[in-house]
């Protein structure tokens, strides 16, 4: 395909991330009953890999002690990241309503700034998983 940018791949949108985890149960907790994804699928214990669904998008939770895991070395902690952030759009709602419902989960929150990203200009804000990956939730 010959374009005039020169390019020859676009990025249409993120597909998944992939986040190492020594504590799937929290983190499923976490993802799914606070943030709303769904598990896509579930692979064999000794691949230990749970998938995601959010939105057009994936996220892989890989156990650090599986197959697929040990592939990435130690698991993440204070001074390790497996990842700096991940950002999700999410549907317009309220700020203060957002915050709250995170609250309610124990979750502090960053301020909301306005920042750049896929969409443009927008209103986000900074959480924290289990892990301690940071987490922009962007509204859309």
């Amino acid at each position: 395909m010959d374009r005039s940018d020169g390019n020859v791949i676009r990025i249409q949108h993120i597909d998944h991330v992939v986040l190492r985890t020594s504590r799937l149960a929290d983190m499923r907790t976490f993802y799914c009953e606070v943030l709303g994804c769904t598990v896509e699928r579930v692979l064999p214990d000794e691949i230990g890999l749970t998938q995601l669904r959010a939105g057009s998008a994936l996220i892989d939770l890989v156990e650090v002690d599986s197959q697929l895991g040990r592939m990435g070395g130690s698991a993440p902690g204070e001074t390790g990241r497996n990842l700096d952030h991940l950002c999700l759009a999410i549907e317009a709602m309220e700020p203060k309503q957002l915050v709250a419902w995170l609250e309610r989960h124990g979750i502090r929150t960053s301020p909301f700034e306005t920042r750049y990203g896929a969409g443009g200009f927008g209103p986000s804000m900074y959480i924290s998983d289990p892990d301690g990956n940071t987490v922009e939730l962007r509204i859309s």
